[in-house]
């Protein structure tokens, strides 16, 4: 069971990995402290591809999380 876990730890890692390198910067620099950056539902309207490497974020990043407590139950 620990070998299965551990397994599926490196992979949703992995891809974890890969789906946020994948992903475009938002990076506004100094706009953001002084207010001249979009609004916070302004930027939330990914489309596309974007939104779609987004979940799979969130997902992998919930696997991971769920997979490393029970990890540490196991062994």
């Amino acid at each position: 069971m620990t070998v299965v876990v551990g397994i599926l730890l490196v992979i949703s890692a992995l891809i974890l990995i890969v789906t946020v390198l994948l992903q475009e910067s938002k990076q506004n620099g100094l706009g953001a402290v002084s207010g001249a950056a979009e609004t916070f539902f302004g930027k939330n309207k990914a489309k596309g591809m974007e939104a779609k490497l987004q979940l799979i974020t969130k997902v992998c990043a919930g696997a991971f999380i769920v997979l490393s407590i029970v990890m540490m139950f196991i062994g």
